[in-house]
């Protein structure tokens, strides 16, 4: 399905490191989503950079990255996003929202979100699928392993939607709306070393205790994502394959 346009929405500065080595977290959705003859593009909506009102219909999807604000804030930034998010779901645009994208997504859909009940959520998580057609097309197993990072959660999605995975910590893992909004909670695009990088910092910046890192790390040690099944989920599900 060549020729296709798509767009990222960046609620997240880049860090140093993933600037250096993947050219910001732009690069790290790209390089996992991107398929050849397709056109990407940015938009840094953290820093208010949004896709004019006549630009929208151009795109034939659009994804939307973590960040380190927090999803049931009111930033403008943030209202502005809450506003495409529901323009985009009226005219049926496929959406995938990842972490903080999840969370917006859920909130912009009706549902309520807010702090974790468990507390931070750092590592690699075995997430389980609920049955459902979408995984069943793709020969999907019962449990899938995702890189997580979040201190937040979607406690409660809006009737039409269905909660396709959960976690020990987190009941509301995925879900999708329709046949084209989808959130992810965990980080399917994350790397271990992009992971590793962000423990240091969250630590560094006093967001999260020595003993929280060193358990985060030792998690990330045992155990790899399933990074090939997420993408191709996350991409059947973009291109409307599934």
């Amino acid at each position: 399905m060549g020729g296709q346009k798509f767009a990222v929405l960046l609620c997240a500065e880049d860090s140093d490191y993933v600037k250096k080595v993947y050219g910001g977290y732009y690069g790290v959705f790209v390089r996992m989503l991107k398929e050849e003859g397709e056109n990407w593009d940015v938009f840094r909506v953290a820093r208010g950079e949004f896709p004019a009102d006549d630009e929208i219909d151009e795109y034939d999807g659009f994804v939307i990255t973590g960040s380190c604000n927090d999803a049931h804030g009111n930033d403008l930034w943030i209202c502005k996003l809450l506003a495409l998010l529901k323009r985009l779901d009226a005219m049926k645009k496929k959406v995938l929202g990842v972490c903080f994208g999840h969370q917006i997504l859920g909130r912009a859909l009706g549902g309520k979100i807010g702090r974790a009940r468990a507390g931070w959520d750092i590592g690699i998580t075995k997430v389980h699928l609920h049955p459902s057609q979408i995984f069943t097309s793709l020969k999907m197993p019962d449990v899938l392993s995702v890189i997580e990072c979040h201190r937040d959660e979607v406690w409660e999605l809006p009737p039409k939607a269905e909660v396709l995975a959960w976690s020990n910590k987190t009941g509301v893992e995925m879900f999708k709306y329709g046949d084209h909004m989808m959130g992810i909670q965990g980080h399917p695009e994350y790397t271990k070393d992009i992971l590793l990088h962000l423990i240091d910092r969250l630590f560094n910046r006093d967001l999260i205790e020595e003993s929280t890192a060193k358990e985060a790390k030792t998690k990330l040690e045992a155990s790899e994502p399933d990074k090939e099944a997420w993408k191709k989920l996350c991409t059947g599900f973009l291109k409307g394959r599934l």
